[in-house]
């Protein structure tokens, strides 16, 4: 395994050691299924990570049986919120704000909800724009907006790193691309790290760029890391089982609105896109 690579570090050198590691996701959920044991770890830690949950979620589909006439009668948006406090509980995570909303709100304005902008499966099994997204979507409101609410949540919280999805929002979600391309611009902005989400196929990883803007002295620092995330993984998997309009959890396994299942990862990966 080359340098770049690293696994198995203790908590307190994860992120290059930053405390106050801001992490964006787009819907209730996400954070815990890609991220929720490093959440865990941090905040046990005491390394008062954040998050900035862009969206409500409200475009999700509902498992099948009785929470479908709790979303119906109360509205998927609300419910997901309960759900999503219940889920930042099992993680010990105290530190969340809503895009739109303060911190996370450019400062003179007043709180604006930002929807999720739903989507579509495409012909390649990746996920696509929604033929119906509404004009109060997050990808419909004006980049300048979202961006501005991200910078001040960041800037206001005393983030020191940020992380978020690659650019390709992981499997293609509008609302992922457009969190990994508002994160990275923030970081940018604000001179801070910035990690994405990665798959532990990190050779294959690295060899999707052409160019990397981190190429370099490969002794300077790792590039990847993989956050061994056993000791926190039953808050993970009870995290997970607060969505149950989203996912049933069946052992090891996530089982999708859709039927799809996913394993709950043990190790949780991140890639260094920038540095500070």
């Amino acid at each position: 395994m080359s340098a770049e690579f690293r696994s198995g570090a203790v908590v307190e050198q994860w992120f290059r050691g930053r405390s106050r590691v801001l992490f964006v996701h787009a819907h209730p959920d996400d954070e815990t299924i890609s991220t929720g044991g490093t959440l865990a770890a941090l905040a046990e830690a005491g390394r008062e990570p954040l998050l900035i949950t862009l969206t409500r979620g409200e475009r999700g589909e509902v498992m099948a049986g009785p929470l479908q006439g709790l979303a119906q009668a109360h509205g998927l948006a609300v419910v997901r919120q309960n759900e999503l406090k219940t889920a930042l509980g099992m993680l010990g995570l105290e530190r969340h704000a809503f895009l739109g909303v303060e911190p996370a709100r450019a400062e003179g304005l007043p709180p604006v909800i930002y929807e999720d902008s739903g989507m579509a499966w495409g012909e390649d099994g990746r996920a696509t724009t929604a033929a119906d997204v509404t004009a109060d979507a997050l990808t419909s409101v004006p980049a300048i907006e979202v961006l501005n609410d991200l910078l001040a949540g960041a800037y206001l919280s005393g983030a020191q790193g940020i992380v978020s999805y690659d650019d390709g929002g992981g499997y293609g979600h509008p609302d992922h691309v457009l969190a990994h391309q508002l994160s990275r611009a923030v970081a940018t902005a604000l001179g801070l790290p910035f990690w994405e989400i990665s798959s532990l196929d990190h050779e294959a990883a690295a060899a999707d760029d052409v160019v990397d803007e981190l190429a370099g002295d490969p002794n300077e620092e790792p590039l990847f890391e993989e956050h061994d995330v056993s000791a926190w993984f039953d808050r993970k998997v009870a995290a997970l089982r607060a969505y149950a309009t989203q996912l049933a959890v069946e052992g090891e396994e996530i089982v999708h609105v859709g039927g799809q299942r996913q394993a709950i990862d043990r190790v949780e990966s991140f890639r260094l896109r920038l540095r500070d």
